[in-house]
């Protein structure tokens, strides 16, 4: 596995500084060098949920540009048939906090927006085909009433 998975979900902190010329947000400590591709997703409201895509190997990297996230996963424990009762590690990422959230490979995750037009940038270790290859899709209400 590359050096940058962790086996649990991370919070990676960075920072910012402001000077007569503006405002630098960066995240310094955040490895990117396994990514292959990166996208983004905009919610108009904070009614739309995005829930439960799941993969076994790919890694993910979340980090919110505008408003701001809720953000829900879950160690899945079987793939074929996971339990219901498993409890979700939450998070809240704002553009506001100089941040990324690292998602191991193994986990599902679900978030959706808390304030109007908000924005997460979002960072994987494979390829589109190779993601499709390891695409786990669970019902939206499983594990958290939204």
């Amino acid at each position: 596995m590359d050096k940058i998975f962790s086996l649990e979900p991370k919070l990676i902190k960075g920072g910012k500084h402001n000077d007569p010329r503006g405002e630098l947000r960066f995240v310094n400590d955040c490895d990117l060098s396994a990514v292959k591709r990166f996208y983004r997703t905009t919610h108009f409201d904070t009614t739309t949920i995005r829930a439960w895509q799941a993969h076994q190997r790919e890694m993910k990297i979340f980090h919110c540009l505008s408003g701001s996230f809720v953000v829900h996963l879950i160690k899945i424990d079987d793939w074929n048939n996971p339990s219901e009762n498993l409890q979700p590690t939450s998070f809240t990422l704002s553009a506001t906090n100089s941040e990324a959230l690292l998602i191991p490979p193994g986990y599902a995750n679900g978030f959706k927006a808390l304030t109007p037009n908000s924005e997460l940038l979002v960072f994987s270790n494979q390829t589109l085909t190779e993601a499709a290859e390891d695409d786990f899709r669970f019902p939206q209400d499983m594990w958290v009433k939204w």
